[in-house]
């Protein structure tokens, strides 16, 4: 069984983990900063928007059940793609869309899958995620892995507050 992995930014990492987890193939989702200069950061520090990290996502998969260009489908109907300021009610560079590609191979089905999204009209604004070399991916803390399952009323409280669901009920269908 082979293993590989697809790290995505969507803005706030507890929103990003609950629907990659509930896929098959699936054999880790860690919440963690990646794309920035500072070694080992923490939650506060990727805050400050001073370490040019993002709140980012790993995935470890197994390609032969979920392949890769699935998760970028799933990726693209959990955020708003169209917004380079943030996602949602959390704003400001640590919480802006990017998909990080370990190889040749990902990049290419990461630019197609963008390309193919915009050609759709299901947007009428550019999408602004970025697609980028992986850089090294720091685990946050561990408070923060798990959200929905270690605090459920207040996930559930926050990923309807911020005004997620209800964006990608419009623009996705989906709850």
């Amino acid at each position: 069984m082979t293993t590989q992995f697809a790290t995505f930014a969507g803005g706030c990492f507890w929103c990003m983990v609950k629907p990659f987890d509930e896929q098959p193939g699936i054999k880790s989702v860690l919440s963690g900063y990646t794309g920035g200069h500072v070694e080992n950061p923490t939650y506060e520090q990727v805050c400050s928007e001073k370490t040019g990290h993002l709140e980012a996502v790993q995935i470890a998969f197994d390609p032969e059940v979920y392949p890769y260009e699935q998760l970028v489908e799933l990726y693209w109907t959990l955020i708003d793609p169209t917004d380079a300021g943030g996602q949602f009610y959390d704003r400001g560079q640590s919480y802006s869309t990017a998909i990080f590609y370990d190889n040749e191979q990902q990049k290419e089905m990461a630019e197609a899958s963008k390309a193919r999204l915009e050609a759709s009209g299901k947007f009428h604004a550019p999408i602004a995620v970025k697609i980028l070399p992986a850089k090294t991916f720091y685990v946050a803390e561990e408070y923060h892995q798990h959200y929905y399952k270690k605090n459920p009323a207040h996930y559930n409280r926050y990923s309807v507050g911020s005004g997620r669901v209800a964006f990608i009920e419009q623009h996705w269908g989906q709850k």
